[in-house]
């Protein structure tokens, strides 16, 4: 499928879906859980039920019939073995998070994905389970999928690189039940609202983690998950695609509903930045009430540290190439470790319209550019696809844009929101 866009000017009033990270570990935990959790407002992304597939294969009992309100009916921490391979399909975090728990079933456990997945590096996860008494190896000997893992974990004193928040965070769920408790030290570690998120979402659990100024999680062992209920809040990370779009397009402006600054998502910061950069935007109670972006307002160039929001470089990236001067985009290390090297596709791509785009290992410096519009490779990455789709609304010319159906990965629903608020896109079968 490709996405057919030109130049737009947006108006109306859009409501941001539920977080896909907070779902994620939503059904994790529920699915650790004793008795009956309940997630209310979920994201129906791809991941989600990527997710649900292979807690389901180990023995949680998840019911999605309701689309506002799942039930999850959890193991009490007996994961079940498995009676097949668990396809991640293309979730890290569910295939991240499988992985650390499949270190608490005793009998071997076969966990794959599709091919990005089965490049994304798990060797540092695989080192940790063997240093804590379980076996795990990459059946091609590159710490990557395929990977088979027996345990059960006991626990125990291991280090992490901070890179990638994704090799640690499920250990704080699966060390709790491990025997015996656990230290975990980390080195530079990046990502830290996820981490945030994923500690203070355990604690609805009744999961208790000692975050020491981020360097050292202590993880005491033989805890119990308790049933919950959580309401996920919207997903400030899809919220940055219109709000960039938003932003740069002149004569736009749109009202966002759903949002809450109180929610752990780094993507909050969308607002700041947004402000820093000279955007007409106005915030009512912490989004609560409301955010209204106009677009028309001269944005001028800063920098911006990307060690919290990752997954924003895409959007970043395009919002910098409307703006005076120059953006500096910097800790973007953890970017590049995702579905694809993202600062890379994406300044590859964003130079196919025009966009003038230096890189260093941990920085992207992006120029104000004149965009024209261009054939882009979607990279079978969600946030390219939406990322270049906001680039070509601000574009001289169409663009089509290959592999739109990935949006859903993340926004299911990004074509219908977008046109609801005026984008000029269309939905078409690839030829």
């Amino acid at each position: 499928m490709v996405f057919l866009v030109k130049k737009s000017k947006l108006g109306g009033t859009i409501k941001i879906p539920g977080n896909k990270s907070g779902t994620a570990r939503g059904i994790v935990f529920g699915s650790l859980a004793e008795g009956l959790s309940k997630i209310q407002n979920p994201l129906h992304n791809i991941d989600s039920f990527s997710i649900i597939k292979m807690f389901r294969a180990m023995g949680a009992e998840i019911d999605t019939s309701n689309p506002e309100e799942w039930l999850i009916r959890g193991t009490g921490g007996r994961l079940v073995q498995p009676g097949q391979v668990l396809d991640a399909e293309n979730s890290g975090t569910g295939f991240y998070f499988a992985l650390a728990c499949a270190s608490l079933i005793e009998g071997w456990t076969v966990l794959s994905g599709d091919y990005q997945i089965c490049y994304r590096p798990a060797g540092p996860m695989l080192e940790a389970i063997n240093a804590m008494g379980g076996q795990a190896f990459a059946t091609r000997g590159k710490g990557c999928a395929p990977v088979v893992v027996r345990g059960r974990i006991k626990g125990g004193e291991f280090s992490l690189p901070g890179v990638n928040s994704q090799w640690m965070t499920p250990f704080l769920a699966a060390c709790a039940l491990a025997e015996r408790d656990s230290l975990i030290h980390e080195t530079k570690l990046l990502e830290r609202p996820y981490v945030d998120m994923t500690i203070g979402m355990l604690a609805k659990a009744g999961v208790e983690i000692e975050n020491r100024n981020y360097d050292e999680f202590f993880v005491r062992g033989g805890q119990s998950f308790k049933a919950f209920e959580y309401r996920i809040p919207a997903d400030w990370g899809s919220s940055g695609y219109p709000l960039v779009a938003a932003a740069i397009t002149p004569g736009s402006k749109v009202l966002f509903e759903g949002l809450d600054d109180r929610d752990f998502a780094g993507e909050k910061a969308y607002v700041d930045i947004l402000k820093a950069m000279g955007a007409s935007i106005e915030s009512r109670d912490g989004g609560r009430g409301g955010i209204t972006v106009e677009g028309g307002a001269e944005l001028r160039g800063i920098e911006i540290d990307c060690s919290g929001t990752p997954d924003a470089v895409p959007a970043l990236a395009v919002l910098g190439t409307q703006a005076r001067g120059k953006t500096v985009l910097y800790n973007i290390d953890a970017c590049r470790l995702k579905e694809t090297d993202r600062a890379k596709s994406i300044m590859q791509e964003l130079a196919k319209m025009g966009a003038r785009m230096e890189e260093t290992a941990s920085s992207l410096t992006i120029h104000q550019s004149s965009l024209k519009g261009a054939f882009i490779d979607g990279r079978h990455d969600h946030r390219i696809v939406m990322a270049s789709s906001v680039a070509a609304m601000a574009a001289e010319g169409p663009s089509v844009i290959s592999d739109a159906e990935c949006a859903g990965v993340s926004f299911p629903g990004f074509y219908e929101a977008m046109s609801a608020i005026g984008a000029d896109i269309q939905r078409l079968e690839a030829v």
